[in-house]
């Protein structure tokens, strides 16, 4: 019989919050630490997170799909070496069904709040529904590309005509023959606006930010390419050669020593900008679209029309500011109102705002809010994973967690520390893992003194309107090369942590005696 009826007995040993590819790697990091009760909760209807919502024309993965995919669970029938965002929706399908994941799913269900309970050592978490989910661990699994950020316009709901942005396309909306304005020459922009310029009557780009463009090396993938992708040796030395790439060019432009990243970009520069300039024909409009601050300041992206759409007579690009949006257009600081009938808004997401990530309050300890823990002492977390006073509550895309390049391998980093954190706490007969803060702290002063002499902090950034820095002045990407983010995740002191269970909440043990 059970000794302790008023003890909170949880739903779950562990909730995932978040059905993208972060909670699908979390769940199978879980599975293989023996760890099965768990359920992943996601808001959408299907998996697949950033792919399954991002759904905008020329949607498509800017990494090539060999290395955007889990180092254990390579594929080689990718359409193309970039592949299109439903391909990288139908792997992430796929990846739920090899696992035996389906049956862990909780779609159609909105997170709208979670609150550590101290006295019962778990987190209960409420939804849209009005239920409440109690579970001993946490999995923030909740992506970056979360919440569509609309630009800061005077009168923009006061335009007549159609009004989208690209994270929420509404795909009844008929573009042919329309004026078109897209705000926002981001990376999204660069796959939105050489998808939609032909079937568009005009297109008007409004630019605040040039963004570095590299050509990119896409093709179809042909019966040779998925022969040999389709071999497992071959493949695998493929992606080790991608990976080195991305290793050098990216890892090591935050992680490399001053002198050695300081040349390498200028040199990148000279080719890039030659490139960039031999595909708009027009002068002025070709300077217009040359960035002024350094290479890799800011997201750099690749297409090979983007630029030359410039070249059309139905497309312009306008680099005034928006003054304010009308019932009919787009008026810039020079008076002129552009009008048009559709405005699309290809201006990212909530990144580094307040209660942005993850996008519903959480309270921890002494009821402190995360939220207004990361706007009062910055965003942190160990190795992007747990925070300090957040019991139980670990992170897969936490701050100072990624390394620039391919979200996948932040995503086995962190679910392998998650997972063998949780692990040892049940090895050890606990029921409450908590980061000590100490370690927490030493992590974060260690990222911190790297990101001194980041380039990111320089003059060649200034102008730059890159969110690669935080309202509070600081880059909270992992400032470390992906080696050190894979090695650190699965070989931390495991006594960073701290162990134990709350006075009133029997062991795990004595819970299986108690219930027999």
């Amino acid at each position: 019989m059970n000794a302790h009826p008023e003890i909170p007995r949880a739903d779950h040993e562990v909730v995932v919050v978040g059905a993208g590819f972060g909670g699908i790697g979390a769940g199978i990091a879980l599975q293989r630490r023996g760890i099965h009760d768990f359920v992943i909760v996601d808001k959408w209807d299907r998996v697949g997170g950033t792919w399954h919502a991002n759904t905008y024309p020329g949607v498509a993965v800017d990494i090539p799909s060999f290395i955007y995919s889990f180092s254990y669970e390579q594929r080689g029938d990718w359409s193309r070496i970039f592949a299109p965002g439903d391909e990288l929706r139908d792997y992430a399908d796929s990846m739920v069904d090899k696992y035996g994941l389906r049956r862990k799913l909780l779609l159609g269900t909105t997170v709208t709040g979670a609150e550590y309970d101290e006295d019962g050592g778990l987190w209960r978490l409420r939804t849209d529904g009005g239920r409440t989910l109690t579970a001993r661990f946490v999995v923030m699994a909740v992506g970056g590309l979360e919440r569509p950020k609309m630009p800061d316009i005077p009168g923009l709901q006061d335009f007549g005509g159609a009004l989208v942005h690209t994270a929420l396309w509404d795909h009844d909306l008929a573009l042919a023959g329309k004026r078109v304005a897209v705000i926002g020459t981001g990376a999204t922009a660069l796959q939105l606006v050489p998808a939609i310029a032909a079937e568009v009557d005009h297109l008007t780009v409004f630019q605040r930010t040039p963004i570095w463009v590299f050509p990119k090396t896409d093709a179809a993938v042909g019966p040779w390419g998925r022969a040999v992708l389709g071999n497992r040796l071959l493949r695998s030395g493929i992606r080790a050669v991608g990976t080195l790439a991305t290793e050098i060019g990216m890892g090591g432009m935050v992680a490399g020593p001053a002198w050695l990243t300081e040349t390498g970009r200028r040199l990148a520069e000279i080719p890039v900008r030659r490139w960039m300039r031999s595909q708009v024909r027009d002068p002025r409009v070709r300077e217009q679209l040359i960035p002024r601050y350094g290479l890799g300041c800011k997201r750099p992206s690749m297409s090979n029309d983007y630029l030359a759409t410039f070249n059309r007579p139905d497309v312009r690009l306008v680099t005034d500011a928006i003054e304010r949006v009308d019932e009919h257009g787009v008026v810039t600081a020079d008076g002129i109102r552009h009008d048009v009938d559709v405005i699309v808004c290809a201006t990212g997401f909530k990144l580094w705002e307040k209660d942005s990530v993850p996008p519903f309050p959480v309270i921890g300890r002494d009821r402190v809010s995360l939220g207004d823990f990361w706007d009062t002492h910055r965003f942190q977390a160990y190795h992007g994973v747990s925070v300090p006073g957040f019991p139980n509550m670990f992170a897969i895309t936490g701050p100072y967690g990624f390394v620039l390049g391919s979200y996948i391998w932040m995503i086995e980093a962190t679910a392998a520390h998650l997972s063998r954190a949780i692990a040892e706490t049940k090895r050890r007969g606990e029921t409450v893992c908590e980061i000590r803060r100490s370690a927490h702290d030493e992590y974060f002063a260690a990222c911190l003194r790297r990101q001194e002499k980041n380039f990111l902090f320089t003059p060649v950034c200034h102008g730059s309107n890159t969110y690669y820095i935080n309202s509070h002045g600081d880059s909270p990407f992992r400032p470390s090369t992906h080696g050190e983010m894979y090695w650190q995740n699965r070989h931390y002191n495991l006594d960073d942590y701290r162990y134990s269970t709350p006075a009133n909440t029997p062991r795990p043990d004595r819970i299986l005696e108690e219930s027999a």
